[in-house]
This record gives structure tokens, sequence and C-alpha cells, in this order.
């Protein structure tokens, strides 16, 4: 698993105070950094990318947030093996809010995309989350000391609990011996 920045301009990326992660849940591990980076344009991105072969029901998540003069809208994209590496919206685009970012508080905004199959079982997944406007989370124009930040971005699938697990089978039993007793 891969995660990086592009910005077309000058720019200065960090690892200030938070809890990035990129990984294949369940194996979710913490540090205390987050990803920021100012000099935001628009088509300017944060990029993660990981393998998803052998899994379904691939969804993504992260944590995000800005300055009052970084960029205040993002649209998820996501490339894979199977789209021929074609970029495809996934989500957005969404309003991202201010914050005072620390150790111990997290991004006001917390993210779920459900991937509805697009993300499964592909050797390659790029995942994008893209700048899309000039206005700046306080309402004015992105500026160029302007900062966004990224936490937690986890790709995850969702795996059924023992009990509904349990639960399907017993109904699959019975629907069995009910088609015996009928024929």
């Amino acid at each position: 698993s891969v995660a990086s920045g592009h910005n077309a301009t000058s720019s200065t990326f960090s690892s200030p105070a938070g809890d990035v992660d990129l990984v294949l849940a369940p194996s979710i591990s913490s540090s205390i950094h987050s990803y920021s980076a100012n000099g935001w344009s628009v088509g300017d991105y944060w990029q993660f990318s990981t393998s998803t072969l052998g899994f379904t029901g691939v969804n993504v998540g992260w944590d995000q947030a800005g300055s009052s003069t970084g960029p205040g809208s993002f649209s998820l994209f996501y490339s894979n093996s199977l789209t021929g590496g074609a970029f495809i919206l996934l989500d957005g685009p969404y309003t991202v809010p201010a914050s005072t970012w620390n150790t111990t508080l997290a991004a006001p905004l917390s993210i779920t995309v459900l991937g509805g199959g697009a993300l499964d079982n592909s050797s390659a997944v790029i995942f994008r989350l893209v700048d899309q406007s000039t206005t700046s989370v306080g309402g004015g124009t992105v500026g160029t000391g302007g900062t966004d930040r990224v936490d937690n971005f986890t790709v995850s699938t969702i795996i059924p609990e023992p009990a509904t697990v349990a639960l399907v089978g017993a109904g699959l039993i019975g629907m069995l011996a009910m088609r015996r007793r009928r024929s």
C-alpha cells in the first residue's frame, strides 16, 4: 500500500499530529501522524493505492479537514486494473470542514464510501481525493498557505459476524428441509 500527494504548484508536504493509516482492514495499525499539504490548485490530489485481490465488499473510509484558507471541496475517484487505468468518480463533491487537528481530536469529517463491487478483487486500486474548487474551507479563495489534511485512509471489507453467518446457515438448512418434505 502506498500513499502520496500531487500538487501542480510548489507545496509543502508534512505529517503533523494525527493518525494516518493506509491499510487493508482488518489489520489496522496506528501512528501519530496525518498527511498535510498546502499550495493547492484545482485538480491536485491525495493518492492511495493498494491491492484488493481476494476481497469482496470493499469499502473505503477516511478523515479529512483543512485550514480556513485550505481547499474546501473534494471528490473521490478510483482506478483499478478492471477499468484499464481510467479514473471514475466514486463519491462527491463533498465539503471539507475547518479543523484544529491534533493527536487527541479526530478530524470532524469522517467519510465511508461503499464500493458497490467496483473495488473488489483487483490487483491494483488507486484512490484519489481530488481538489474540485478554488473556494476555501472558509468560503474565500484557497490561499497558498492553506492546508488540507487526510487521516485514517482505510480500505476494508464487510465481514459478517458469526451469529449472522449461523442465522443464514440455519435458514438455508430449514429451506432445504422444507423442500425435501414437499418432494
